[in-house]
């Protein structure tokens, strides 16, 4: 992976590092280049849990149709009723990013709302903290946020094993998390 541009200033996401700060939730109305659709047998208690759990405020709602859930930009859920829900959640999950310094806040309000509802966090090979989240409607949601980047990290050498270098380092990437 040695052939691609630096495209860090299409996203919402900030650079990792001790002072990143979240955007603010974008209220705009765009082409969604992608979102999820999750059925819910309990409309009011899901966008009670996505809210007040997971930070996404309601963008509009069509009653007894959909409710359309956003935090930052392109990051689109649409809640839709449904008959009944999964027993248990999915072996599939969906990533929303967040920055590092919002995970425990994250996971101290889902577990306010559902106890059980929080998994981690838990650090990955490619530089993020993740922690899963089980919705009221069995989806598997996971929050990750880019860790401050370790040239002499393992992670930064699993990173450089598939191309992906910090300027500083000989490449012309930017810092990835």
């Amino acid at each position: 992976m040695s052939d691609y541009d630096n495209a860090f200033e299409m996203s919402p996401v900030p650079p990792p590092g001790p002072d990143a700060v979240p955007p603010e939730p974008f209220r705009g109305i765009y082409g969604m280049p992608a979102f999820v659709t999750i059925p819910t047998d309990d409309l009011t208690a899901s966008v009670d849990f996505w809210t007040r759990g997971l930070g996404f405020f309601e963008l509009f709602s069509i009653p007894g149709a959909v409710v359309h859930l956003r935090r930052w930009a392109f990051q689109d859920v649409l809640l839709v009723p449904a008959a009944g829900v999964p027993e248990q959640a999915p072996a599939m999950s969906v990533s929303f990013a967040c920055v590092l310094g919002q995970l425990d806040q994250l996971v101290e309000t889902c577990r306010a709302v559902r106890p059980d509802s929080v998994d981690g966090p838990r650090d990955t090979p490619w530089n993020t903290r993740d922690v899963t989240v089980t919705t009221p409607e069995n989806a598997r949601i996971v929050l990750t946020a880019a860790k401050p980047f370790d040239p002499d990290s393992e992670e930064a050498r699993n990173l450089a094993a598939v191309g992906i270098t910090a300027p500083d380092a000989g490449g012309d990437n930017a810092e990835h998390g």
